[in-house]
């Protein structure tokens, strides 16, 4: 999408055809199932189904465009031999590492924040070979927030539950993962009321889910790690984003084109 366009309710004439608009945007949902690069793009179209103009029907054909440039584009899952190297046991080398941003105040329409995460299986001994996209969300918060710390707090709350699935899952099929779970965010302010859980008039609002986060730091579930912006790949989920950063975020996701030249 065009970083510099903000979807709203009033641009636009209403279209004489506003079937068209649902059909396709109903297909893109289906694709964001193995392309994450347009998880928010299309949940930012999905919000105007009842009344759609014709900036949201340009804006789903900028959509179309950008999967047209790259159609072999996708989720690349690898067989990194991950169980037989270094004659380590694969038993406890298994790390799940999460990447979390919020867009505060980001919609013109309601000015609701956006969530974004997204979620790695790696091989803890060995960052150097990667991992592999295993979960990633988009999604718009369900109220109002009256702070960036608010914001950053529902999308750290819910990755964390996240992770702590992901966690369950593993032992349920035999994989002992002892290591606790790294979560990477932007943001330091949060990352000092997780670490010191004293709450005051201005926090007091967001303690249940300052709890929640602080609970699985303090008995090692969960570490926090501070990462630049430039390094945060949940951006993508959170905003629209211009094309270097775009390829740049899609590399480090997994996402390749399968026909561009080796």
């Amino acid at each position: 999408m065009d970083p510099l366009v903000k979807l709203d309710n009033e641009k636009g004439e209403l279209l004489h055809d506003p079937e068209k608009y649902r059909r396709l945007v109903g297909k893109l949902n289906y694709l964001t199932i193995t392309r994450p690069d347009i998880s928010f793009d299309v949940s930012a179209v999905s919000q105007f189904m009842s009344a759609s103009h014709t900036t949201h029907w340009q804006a789903v054909l900028h959509i179309v465009r950008y999967l047209k440039g790259a159609p072999g584009r996708g989720l690349i899952f690898r067989d990194r031999g991950h169980l037989h190297i270094a004659g380590y046991s694969d038993l406890d080398c298994f790390e799940v590492t999460g990447y979390s941003d919020a867009d505060c105040a980001g919609c013109p329409v309601d000015r609701r924040s956006t969530s974004g995460y997204c979620v790695f299986l790696e091989f803890g001994l060995l960052h150097f070979l990667g991992g592999n996209l295993v979960s990633w969300k988009s999604k718009k918060q369900s109220v109002v927030s009256l702070s960036s710390a608010e914001t950053e707090y529902r999308v750290m709350a819910n990755v964390t539950g996240e992770l702590q699935w992901i966690h369950m899952l593993l032992t349920e099929i035999g994989f002992s993962v002892t290591r606790p779970s790294t979560l990477h965010c932007d943001n330091k302010s949060t990352m000092h009321i997780a670490s010191n859980s004293v709450f005051h008039e201005r926090t007091k609002h967001i303690e249940v889910d300052c709890h929640f986060v602080c609970e699985k730091v303090n008995c090692g579930e969960l570490k926090l790690v501070h990462t630049r912006s430039e390094e945060q790949l949940a951006d993508i989920f959170t905003k629209p984003l211009r094309s270097g950063r775009v390829s740049y975020i899609c590399h480090q996701l997994g996402l390749y084109d399968m026909y561009a030249p080796t």
